[in-house]
């Protein structure tokens, strides 16, 4: 499968023109250095922004893109989402978009809930469900994308 037929990811978001060049502030919700690089591609709704470079400035990153030259065109872009095709094709990866939607099944094969949002938690990201639960990652057994999440929680979390 190539790059270009990859299932796209959200990897950020443009905040806020910097100077008055077309330099912006850009959110990168992505660890993966690749997503940063020169010559990196960029889709949005408003089309390819090709990235000429990118460094770290206090917990974002000063982006310039090939496309993107003034300050007026860099406020036009304010807001904008930034996606990438996935770059790891890994059975033993969770993409957190998989989860999205999914029932969480548990060892005795009660569904516990629809997975609305993942929240981020230092010891681990948590499932939360429709029914309020949270359920840390930890405790995922097998993910079916986006139909069934089994998991092996202790005895008393969803009570």
């Amino acid at each position: 499968m190539s790059a270009t037929e990859r299932p796209t990811l959200e990897v950020g978001r443009i905040i806020k023109a910097h100077g008055l060049k077309g330099q912006v502030v850009v959110d990168f919700w992505t660890d993966r250095r690749e997503r940063r690089e020169p010559g990196t591609h960029l889709t949005t709704a408003k089309g390819t922004l090709t990235l000429r470079s990118a460094t770290a400035h206090q917990d974002r990153f000063l982006v310039w893109f090939e496309e993107i030259t003034t300050r007026e065109q860099a406020d036009a872009w304010r807001g904008t989402i930034l996606s990438a095709p996935k770059l790891d094709v890994d059975d033993d990866v969770i993409w957190i978009d998989e989860l999205f939607g999914a029932s969480v099944r548990d060892a005795e094969g009660v569904v516990r809930g629809v997975v609305i949002d993942v929240e981020a938690n230092p010891a681990s990201d948590l499932l939360v469900l429709d029914t309020g639960a949270l359920i840390p990652l930890t405790f995922v057994t097998s993910v079916q994308a986006n139909t069934v999440i089994e998991v092996d929680v202790p005895d008393g979390l969803f009570e």
